[in-house]
């Protein structure tokens, strides 16, 4: 009987395992989960803000598109098990799900365990044993697996080993590095690790003042190197935070931020209007307001904490009449409301991060069965690997993506 182990109980080791079993569903094959928290799938837990975005409900071309770091590596793993795979594989399972804006997939009861329950309930009635252990090391022979060791000192017997042990990111759920650790002594290279996925710090201290403001259909541009046209331009939902910015925006635009650039974000606090009409909204409401000081004369266009900010920035006497105001000075201020300015000193630490960059260099890993190039046996899966994507659905996709197809091919 063969003997198959895999280091990890998240996404992609689940859906290896339940993929695996599948292929030997005539009993050919024992099976095991080695998973270091008491239950699987912790992270799943918390993605999509508890409800999890199971999946991205689009074509290949689209998953392309939004996987920024190797994508072409992805493209026999998306081929294999696409989006619509994972959807008919969790309604499968009694999971019904539901597809929202921009395409992100969801449980129909929004609710995170329902996928969890899913995908833990499937493998054991599929046969996968799935034990609470750490795995420290795998062992091989002649350039071949024979098995994988235990922090205990015990030793499961192997044919093939999937090291699925996800990155360094959220490390609470048991995201600590280990394969990297084990795949570098089996000869592998890890590409620098860093987080994707991530707040921002910013330079500016009036962050800290608007700490905790909410600002919903704004857009978010981007810029590298005070470069003209935007990295990164999108409108949604972003706050502020005591360090700088977040909220989904904002953890969106970060996959697009490189080492050692520079960068600034600009956000268009009314992006339904254009200059014109927004200067033309600022006259109607100072001509009711004739006599105010400036500064109270913005309650109907900004939210409330913002104010004060947005005076400062406009360079506008804060006690000025908004009958002396110029017309020079007004388009300062729509300016400033359509530009906002923030400029970012640096990301915020891995472990706050949704996802991990770099991995297990996808140069040695054979992209039609994610075996390693060096080891015969030892295959990897999900966020071990160099591969990330942009927030809707697309990094789960590629973690049941990657996970079927190690799972069909161990």
């Amino acid at each position: 009987m063969k003997k198959i182990v895999i280091i990890g109980g998240g996404a992609a080791g689940m859906k290896a395992a339940i993929s695996a079993a599948y292929k030997y569903k005539d009993g050919g094959a024992l099976i095991t989960v080695v998973e270091k928290n008491s239950r699987p799938c912790r992270k799943v837990m918390i993605t999509g803000k508890g409800r999890c975005n199971v999946t991205n409900n689009c074509d290949l071309d689209a998953l392309i598109q939004n996987t920024p770091r190797n994508p072409r590596f992805l493209y026999s793993a998306f081929s294999a098990f696409s989006p619509q795979d994972t959807m008919t594989f969790f309604e499968s399972v009694g999971v019904p799900l539901k597809t929202e804006r921009g395409n992100r997939v969801f449980p129909v009861s929004d609710k995170a365990v329902d996928i969890v329950d899913a995908l833990v309930n499937t493998a054991k009635a599929v046969g996968v044993k799935v034990i609470n252990a750490t795995a420290t090391a795998v062992l091989t022979e002649n350039g071949a697996v024979t098995g994988v060791k235990l922090s205990n000192g015990d030793v499961l017997a192997a044919d093939s080993v999937v090291i699925a042990t996800g990155g360094v990111s959220y490390p609470v759920t048991g995201s600590t590095g280990d394969g990297y650790r084990i795949a570098k002594t089996l000869g592998h290279s890890v590409s620098e690790i860093s987080g994707s996925l991530v707040p921002m710090e910013c330079h500016e201290g009036f962050c800290t003042r608007l700490s905790g403001l909410t600002l919903k259909n704004v857009t978010l541009s981007l810029f590298e190197n005070d470069k003209k046209k935007p990295v990164f331009c999108e409108m949604g939902e972003m706050l502020f935070t005591h360090f700088g910015i977040s909220g989904p925006l904002v953890l969106s635009a970060s996959a697009y931020v490189k080492s050692g650039k520079n960068y600034n974000v600009t956000i268009d606090l009314k992006p339904a209007l254009s200059i014109d009409q927004l200067d033309n909204r600022i006259l109607r409401d100072f001509s009711e307001l004739q006599n105010k000081d400036f500064q109270n004369s913005l309650d109907a266009l900004l939210p409330k904490s913002l104010i004060p900010v947005v005076v400062m920035l406009s360079g506008i006497e804060k006690d000025k009449k908004v009958n002396q105001i110029s017309r020079e000075e007004r388009l300062k201020l729509c300016e400033v409301i359509k530009k906002f300015p923030l400029k970012i000193t640096a990301l915020r630490p891995v472990d706050e991060a949704i996802i991990t960059r770099g991995g297990i260099s996808v140069k040695e890993i054979n992209p039609a069965t994610m075996e390693s190039k060096f080891i015969k046996g030892l295959f990897f899966a999900g966020e071990v690997i160099d591969v990330d994507a942009f927030t809707g659905g697309f990094n789960l996709q590629i973690a049941f993506s990657t996970g079927y197809l190690a799972g069909q091919n161990v």
